[in-house]
């Protein structure tokens, strides 16, 4: 049985239907036309933090004044984009297989899994997963062709450690080690690699331009493995906050938050990144927020309406992370227009 759920109020407008999806994603009330499923199968909401890491390459790109082969950027942009939708259909794929993800299990409280919820079988999910990855190998061809075999490394460094992320036999996750995945992947594959595609090259420079919203983007899965540590732990699922502990996973996060802030003032002081990227200053009241939020233990209940329970310090952290990756693309754009 799928999940479309019938309703006495007015079917909601297409617009509105994928509006809900990318904010909660979560399925829509009513039909769920094509585009509604795609994006709800894909977890488009969180796609937002890719586009950054695309952005920024093309950014620091011009700040550099590199010589930039545009279409080559924008392939190479919309093949970590895929690259992102391959691994959120294959960790609902791997997790569902190993026993993971089943009926009580928060990633289907927060959002129906997809399987679970009778949306997609197993094996459409499946092939899903190896269509979305055949676009990928594709596009790693063609920038292949175009620039060199760097662009191999890239690509496959990202698609094994996202598989690898909650595929058997590694199972990242559960070693504690998906976290500082993530900080690799948003960081110097996604960034370096869209750099390189476009550049041909990859300077140091650009890959530690790329960490501090690669730590950034880290947060968001610290909140959300600090939600679900409640399950993770009796399951084995060893986790970064389920080896640290609740209390020092919440202020490890805070750490990472405050290292955001601060790895960007000292990249600006020695002219890696533009004056204008303090622009991410402006988001410190939302920062101030966030931190209070961290200082506590999850409420036994959430205080306020939210349609992603039981997520409750990841959705902090990503609103956190929307904003300030909004005004540090904001502030590269300035940089690139002003040149300093």
């Amino acid at each position: 049985m799928g999940i479309d759920t019938e309703s006495s109020h007015a079917e909601p407008s297409l617009a509105k239907k994928w509006l809900y999806v990318l904010a909660t994603t979560n399925p829509p009330k009513g039909h769920m036309d094509p585009v509604s499923k795609w994006l709800y199968l894909t977890r488009a909401g969180v796609f937002p933090m890719t586009l950054v890491s695309a952005a920024l390459a093309g950014l620091l790109a011009i700040f550099r004044d590199a010589d930039v082969d545009w279409a080559l950027y924008a392939l190479a942009s919309a093949g970590i984009l895929f690259a992102h939708m391959a691994n959120n259909l294959m960790n609902d794929l791997f997790d569902i297989q190993v026993g993971t993800d089943r009926e009580d299990y928060p990633r289907n409280l927060y959002s129906p899994h997809p399987v679970l919820s009778g949306v997609i079988s197993k094996r459409g999910l499946g092939l899903l997963a190896l269509g979305v990855n055949l676009i990928c190998l594709a596009i790693m061809i063609v920038l292949t062709v175009a620039r060199d075999f760097t662009i191999v490394g890239f690509a496959l460094g990202g698609f094994l450690l996202s598989a690898a992320y909650t595929a058997p036999p590694l199972r990242l996750k559960k070693r504690g080690l998906g976290e500082p995945t993530v900080v690799v992947v948003w960081g110097p594959l996604m960034v370096g690699g869209c750099y390189y595609a476009a550049t041909g090259t990859a300077p140091a420079a650009v890959l530690l331009a790329s960490l501090p919203y690669a730590i950034l983007c880290t947060t968001v899965l610290m909140g959300k493995h600090i939600d679900k540590a409640a399950w993770d732990g009796p399951d084995g699922t060893n986790t970064l906050p389920v080896l640290l502990g609740d209390s020092h996973a919440r202020k490890v996060t805070q750490g990472m938050f405050v290292a955001f802030y601060a790895s960007i003032a000292v990249l600006v002081a020695t002219q890696i990144l533009p004056i204008a990227t303090l622009l991410v200053m402006l988001s410190y009241p939302l920062f101030k927020t966030v931190w209070v939020t961290y200082d506590s233990p999850k409420p036994a209940e959430s205080p306020m309406p939210n349609p992603v329970w039981p997520l409750w310090f990841a959705p902090h952290s990503f609103l956190l992370t929307r904003r300030a990756g909004g005004l540090f693309t904001l502030g590269l754009i300035a940089g690139a227009i002003i040149g300093h």
